[in-house]
């Protein structure tokens, strides 16, 4: 028998709780709690990393079943201070969700998580499988260093007027190494020096981020607070090679096996491009894995914000 799940997103809602929950002498975290008080709780994981929240995650979610938990993670979107990199490493990330997963007394839950957001959910998960229901993976990024060639250097095959306007913000001297030019740009205290960088950086990875070119999504990335963000959280991570060991994703799939989980990932994806999807998926042929020909990486796009979706509510039904 055919199930017919839903597609399409959920309303707008407004959060019944939220705060700012202090993790050090230094950050604090933006999170927040919608949908059903009492209902299974789900964690989104955003992208970036550094790229933080929005409203709009929260319509992924049936919120008449699911506890909605939506957070930004360090220096991102409303957690302070922003852009901030000090003690921003992935295992603090993976520390931080376990402080708030304590803090608001939830024993499990399933995890959701896209680009970064799906490096994030694996590293969480791998260190506290116990603690996950279920993962819904989007865009799969490893953080390999071939990645992160890729997207320094790769992307101008696909998207070589993009590239160009990314690299004119550097003399012709510095170009042969992007992400230490960049980074010494993105970390300068003056705002004149970084903010015109993290601009950059960050409509390079909008222009290249959906199949089809979309000045809404554009627009989303040129965002003051989203690009520096980004940007410099970005640069941050992939100068230090995510704080994880190599490989450490893939290596420690052994101890997520048995999670029910799904793997959602455009076929055109530039930006994470599915080289990587496959690869995990062929350490874990357990998780379920969806391939949307006509989609590149953002969640936004047609067929893939339908899985997700229906993810969601497979996961709700028992059909996970």
């Amino acid at each position: 028998m055919k199930n017919n799940f839903r597609t399409e997103l959920f309303p707008e809602i407004s959060p019944y709780a939220n705060g700012m929950l202090p993790l050090d002498n230094l950050h604090t975290m933006y999170w927040e709690q919608s949908g059903n008080e009492t209902g299974v709780p789900v964690l989104f994981l955003h992208g970036g990393p550094g790229a933080g929240s929005s409203p709009a995650h929260r319509c992924f979610f049936d919120p008449a079943y699911y506890r909605i938990v939506i957070y930004d993670q360090r220096g991102a979107g409303r957690s302070t201070p922003l852009g901030e990199i000090h003690n921003n490493t992935t295992p603090h990330l993976i520390d931080d969700i376990e402080v708030l997963r304590q803090y608001l007394g939830i024993t499990e839950w399933l995890v959701f998580g896209g680009s970064w957001g799906s490096t994030l959910a694996l590293a969480y998960s791998e260190t506290y499988p116990a603690r996950c229901l279920g993962l819904i993976l989007r865009g799969i990024f490893l953080c390999r260093k071939s990645e992160i060639d890729w997207f320094l250097y790769g992307l101008k095959n696909f998207f070589p007027e993009a590239w160009h306007t990314f690299v004119s913000l550097l003399p012709s001297s510095e170009r042969d190494n992007i992400l230490a030019a960049y980074y010494r740009r993105l970390v300068h205290p003056e705002y004149v020096v970084h903010m015109p960088a993290a601009l950059a950086w960050s409509v390079y990875e909008g222009s290249c981020s959906t199949l089809l070119a979309s000045p809404e999504t554009v627009a989303y990335f040129t965002n003051d607070v989203v690009a520096i963000g980004l940007a410099r959280i970005e640069a941050h991570y992939f100068s230090h090679e995510i704080f994880l060991p190599k490989n450490s994703l893939l290596d420690n799939i052994k101890k997520i096996r048995s999670i029910p989980a799904v793997i959602i990932q455009g076929r055109y994806d530039a930006v994470c491009p599915i080289v990587s999807a496959n690869d995990l998926h062929c350490v874990w042929p357990e998780a379920q894995y969806i391939v949307i020909a006509d989609a590149g990486h953002s969640a936004w796009e047609p067929g893939i914000q339908t899985e997700l979706i229906k993810a969601t509510e497979r996961f709700k039904n028992g059909k996970f």
